[in-house]
């Protein structure tokens, strides 16, 4: 199976689409053979008709989001409020790794923050366990953020989770504590790698954006995917 990339983050509307898109955009274009899913949505699908706009020569939108709930809500609570089975946890794994046979780099993303409910007794914190993966944690950079990638990165890392990184997501308004808030996590977080975004505008979910927008950011993508994606951007490999 190949290599497992899971794009979480400290909640929802965070960036996480956004940094997936360009993560499958840039793997894509320098030749990796990558795939990205959302295996859970809640009410729209936008975010999964994106990734699957990205690869539509080789994955269907129920390829890219086999779980799909009618109501925007935790896909626990929207299961019940729409009288729909579960999804057993067994089933969300088997479709994971399922796509992951298919590639070498497969790109999972989350829905909400790792510990909103996905099914009975699980959330994305059980996948991130289960698949012995690399995790990936979108925050905001405004005020608030330190207390959320603190709890969330702590969670995983009681869980077993071994290789996180941060990406901070500036938003179009920053506040007062953009200053500081990187920083502080940095330091606060010792061993983890924090990258930072710039503010890509308003359309960065769109399609034409991403692929845009992945020229601007590439070296940061590269060091991100680890490191045998980034070797051949280092000074002494081919120039960007």
């Amino acid at each position: 199976m190949g290599r497992i990339i899971f794009i979480t983050g400290t909640g929802t509307g965070v960036g996480k689409t956004v940094l997936t898109a360009l993560l499958l955009r840039f793997l894509r274009e320098e030749g990796h053979q990558a795939l990205a899913m959302k295996p859970f949505c809640s009410g729209s699908r936008a975010d999964a008709r994106l990734l699957q706009r990205l690869q539509a020569s080789d994955l269907t939108l129920a390829d890219t989001n086999p779980f799909h709930f009618r109501h925007p809500l935790a896909p626990w609570v929207a299961a019940r409020k729409s009288g729909v089975t579960q999804v057993p946890l067994r089933r969300a794994l088997a479709a994971i790794r399922r796509h992951g046979k298919r590639c070498k780099i497969l790109l999972v993303e989350g829905c909400g923050g790792v510990l909103a409910p996905l099914g009975d007794k699980y959330a994305a914190a059980e996948l991130i366990s289960h698949l012995g993966c690399q995790t990936v944690i979108v925050a905001p950079d405004c005020l608030g953020t330190i207390n959320h990638t603190l709890l969330t990165t702590k969670y995983l890392q009681t869980i077993g989770a071994q290789d996180i990184r941060v990406v901070m997501m500036p938003v179009e308004k920053p506040d007062m504590s953009a200053n500081s808030n990187i920083g502080a996590i940095r330091e606060l977080l010792p061993g983890i790698p924090v990258f930072c975004l710039p503010y890509l505008g308003p359309n960065a979910s769109k399609v034409r954006w991403v692929k845009k927008n992945v020229k601007k950011v590439k070296i940061m993508l590269a060091q991100l995917s680890g490191d045998d994606i980034v070797r051949p951007f280092l000074p002494s490999g081919r120039p960007v």
